[in-house]
């Protein structure tokens, strides 16, 4: 399972080269494991409890496009990467990530995992 350390690292790892936080999902179990200083890791980003332990950034791709990447929160680099038109509406943006998440969860849900 994934420790605070790491997911300090990743979380700096993305910043360095231009993404921004979003927002994180986390399990019980991992939420758990990271209660100690939540606001330490993550600031003031939004914090959900989900049964995926990911952690959403952004970044602009183009001058009219946003990249979105949700990043599984292990010790394995796994991510997925959207791309949204800025002129999508609201509504359908947030469908194409859930969607994202789905197949995420999807995805890792055949990995074996670690502890």
């Amino acid at each position: 399972m994934i420790d605070a350390a790491t997911v300090r690292e990743i979380i700096t790892l993305y910043q360095k080269h231009g993404w921004t936080l979003r927002r994180v999902l986390l399990s019980d179990r991992v939420r758990t494991k990271l209660s100690k200083a939540p606001a330490d890791i993550f600031g003031t980003v939004e914090v959900a409890k989900s049964d995926l332990d990911a952690a959403w950034f952004s970044r602009s791709s183009r001058t009219d496009r946003t990249a979105w990447e949700i990043r599984h929160l292990s010790e394995t680099p796994f991510a997925l990467v959207e791309v949204i038109d800025d002129e999508t509406d609201a509504d359908q943006a947030a469908q194409v990530l859930k969607d994202t998440e789905v197949r995420m969860m999807e995805m890792t849900a055949k990995r074996p995992r670690a502890g």
